[in-house]
């Protein structure tokens, strides 16, 4: 029998399928999915079929990267409640998700047919045809995102990347947090198992002076999940990782390589710091900035004389036709290999040593990329001679 305070009556299912229904909405909104989901279930079994409460636990299946489950949700929605936007939104996301292209293609179509005027639709709508390589479709749905508000300089990047309007900078920073944040859980798994990621076993196993000096200090610069972390702490007595993404630097500290962590943008961070290093390590990192200058600017003053500035860059097939730097209808940047070499010798770094070797798996095509290892000499300003060219 159900025990209550004395003065006070049972809750019932309808108030306890709300208590519930409300948990899990703040959970959702601070990113606590697992008792998101746990709390929408338990209102469904106080009350079903809410589709309120359904399409909540969509939105949590999907963002748990389960489309399958947010699929099963929103069509008990949807079987109540045909004409539900948000339903079919989700729905759209949940096939995409799934590389169901021309079925998320009609979802996104049946979407926007309800609710023209949608701009985050529009533009979810471009990133798929982009991906089907579908690039001038693309920035017409990307030109619709724009007029219906959508972010200036997230929509600008994403026309920039199919070939509309002038080239960005850089990634803009809302885009790579959301990215890699959102992708967090999975990532190592998805990049290393599925595409075949090997830029930082790459990195650091070609480094020249990796078997005979001990580092003092580390940096990897971009750190992610920490997959770099457990190869270079070897060789450093103090590591320290940068990234953007909060949720990437949660997987990195369960590792527990790192000396310090830090949630913050690379260039802003290096403009900043005063640490100095003796090693900056950054894996696939610089396929999401297009001008390196501030970058190498940050690099050299973060350095200890004799210090060595190690990363990699992606290979476009332009990549040595003039340009500097293209943003490819992947989202990412490659640059010209002589580019590389103008900056180092700019700011005052020698190449110890450069090669070319790929960087993972597209399309199981494999993505062609070239590592560097940059040294400055023990004397502030003073370049250490090559030893080693491409």
């Amino acid at each position: 029998m159900e025990q209550t305070e004395p003065g006070t009556a049972p809750e019932s299912a309808l108030e306890s399928a709300r208590r519930l229904f409300f948990e899990g909405l703040a959970a959702l909104q601070a990113g606590r999915l697992e008792d998101a989901e746990r709390a929408f279930l338990a209102s469904l079994e106080a009350v079903p079929g809410r589709p309120s409460t359904l399409l909540n636990l969509a939105t949590t299946r999907l963002r748990m990267h389960r489309p399958v489950e947010a699929i099963a949700a929103v069509d008990a929605v949807l079987a109540a409640q045909p004409g539900d936007v948000d339903a079919l939104a989700v729905r759209a996301m949940s096939l995409a998700r799934l590389g169901l292209q021309e079925q998320a293609l009609a979802a996104y179509d049946r979407v926007l047919e309800a609710d023209p005027h949608l701009a985050e639709m529009w533009s979810q709508r471009g990133s798929l045809l982009r991906e089907m390589g579908r690039l001038d479709e693309a920035a017409q749905a990307y030109e619709q995102a724009r007029a219906r508000g959508d972010d200036n300089a997230l929509t600008g990047y994403f026309l920039a990347a199919v070939a509309r309007g002038e080239t960005p900078l850089a990634a803009p920073p809302r885009y790579i947090e959301s990215l890699f944040d959102d992708y967090a859980i999975e990532f190592d798994q998805h990049l290393v198992g599925v595409l075949g990621y090997r830029a930082h076993a790459t990195l650091v196993e070609n480094m020249p002076e990796r078997a005979t000096r001990r580092f003092a200090s580390a940096l990897d610069l971009g750190c992610g999940t920490g997959l770099c972390g457990p190869l270079v702490k070897p060789h450093a007595t103090r590591l320290v990782g940068v990234d953007l993404a909060s949720r990437m630097l949660e997987q990195a500290r369960a590792l527990g390589v790192y000396d310090e962590l830090v949630h913050a943008e690379l260039i802003a961070w290096l403009a900043a710091n005063r640490e100095r290093f003796d090693l900056i390590v950054s894996a696939d990192v610089l396929i999401y900035i297009g001008d390196l200058e501030p970058l190498f600017a940050g690099a050299r003053r973060a350095l200890a004389p004799g210090g060595m500035f190690c990363f990699s860059i992606e290979l476009g097939a332009g990549s040595d036709d003039g340009a500097s730097f293209t943003l490819q209808p992947s989202l990412r940047y490659t640059h010209a290999e002589r580019y590389i070499a103008e900056l180092a010798t700019r700011h005052g770094f020698a190449t110890l040593r450069a090669l070319r070797a790929p960087i993972r798996e597209d399309q199981k095509q494999s993505v062609a990329g070239a590592y560097f290892y940059l040294s400055v000499g023990e004397a502030a300003g003073e370049a250490a001679p090559p030893v080693g060219r491409m």
